[in-house]
């Protein structure tokens, strides 16, 4: 059953203006009780961790539909940078990985960590055209933590394409207000405790059936095995099928708190979520008297440069903001309101005149 904005809205009970989704997402009350009731049942001895298994199924059955691909085709950890490293340990040496500069350092760090790859840094806005022949992987992501930059990924598919070069994509910022091209990108890596509105702890890794069956299983334990509660002991390796033989041990009550998050998105859908974000980011700029942002690239995200202290003055006013590489960081979801992206405009514009105006 499908739900709309202004419902979906009345889940949530948030006492300030959030604009800091970027930071970590609001829980649904039903996510959040949820959580609650998986911890209250530990507490007094009753937790049943079978049970539990199916929120980790639920929780992945509802990312696979909001990005498009089968269930079976969606591993299940804790963090981007198990995936990654995944991927970072698949390459031959030598390999060449092309990657955007000053990117999240989850996506960056397990491929120069690695010995032997060759990892080449471009500005994200060329980074299609710098993708050349020989290259083995673009790494990016899809919106860019710092600043809300969107990837140009059509013009990024296109080139890696015609330089055989695969695709990993980090959805972090992205899955839950933007529409992706999952299908179409090699690896797909998306964190869930941002615009997924989960707990941290739950993490998804998506990808073609060539690029998935290309990673080594390397941090298999007794979750990846093909039946799960058949897999605590002894040898013969029995790995699970698909995407599943890459899945870590969840953390229980992180899935119970994520599966109805994910539920209520998907009932609002990706495009209402995109069109309301967007609407309230260009509200924002356009208050503050800001250029709008480039066709394209219009993002969730608003990048402010203000002076030290302006994250405080908001808070201080009720609105919650974060700073991220030096500048204010502000975030609209489907949490916020047009009164919340107000408020952020009324307090910040005083700020304005007393420095440059954003980039971004």
């Amino acid at each position: 059953m499908s739900l709309s904005l202004r419902d979906a809205r009345r889940e949530f009970g948030a006492c300030v203006a959030y604009l800091d989704t970027a930071t970590y997402g609001l829980p649904p009350r039903a996510a959040h009780e949820a959580m609650l009731a998986a911890e209250r049942d530990r507490a007094a001895g009753l937790l049943r961790a079978r049970a539990l298994d199916a929120a980790v199924t639920r929780s992945r059955e509802a990312f696979a539909r909001l990005l498009g691909v089968p269930a079976g085709r969606v591993a299940c950890g804790p963090q981007v940078s198990y995936f990654v490293g995944l991927v970072a340990a698949s390459l031959p040496p030598g390999a060449r990985v092309v990657v955007a500069e000053g990117d999240f350092t989850s996506l960056l760090w397990p491929f120069a960590a690695r010995d032997g790859l060759r990892v080449r840094a471009v500005p994200l806005e060329r980074i299609a055209e710098e993708v050349r022949p020989g290259d083995d992987l673009v790494a990016v992501s899809a919106v860019q933590s710092a600043d809300g930059r969107v990837a140009p990924m059509e013009d990024l598919i296109g080139a890696a394409r015609a330089h055989g070069a695969r695709i990993l994509l980090d959805a972090t910022q992205a899955a839950g207000w933007l529409p992706l091209p999952a299908s179409r990108v090699d690896w797909l890596v998306c964190g869930g405790y941002k615009w997924l509105l989960g707990p941290r702890g739950t993490c998804f890794l998506t990808g073609t059936p060539e690029a998935l069956d290309a990673l080594p299983a390397v941090g298999a334990g007794w979750y990846a095995g093909d039946d799960i509660w058949d897999s605590a002991y002894g040898l013969p390796v029995r790995l699970a099928a698909g995407a599943r033989r890459l899945d870590l041990s969840p953390a229980w009550q992180c899935w119970a708190g994520h599966a109805p998050a994910l539920e209520l998105l998907e009932r609002v859908g990706v495009q209402a979520i995109h069109d309301h974000d967007v609407a309230l980011a260009r509200r924002f700029r356009a208050a503050l008297g800001l250029p709008p942002a480039a066709p394209g690239r219009e993002s969730a995200i608003v990048a402010v440069d203000v002076p030290d202290g302006a994250a405080a003055t908001l808070r201080a006013g009720g609105v919650v903001a974060s700073v991220r590489a030096g500048r204010l960081r502000c975030s609209f979801h489907l949490t916020t309101t047009e009164a919340d992206a107000d408020r952020a405009a009324a307090l910040l514009a005083p700020l304005l005149d007393r420095t440059a105006r954003p980039r971004h």
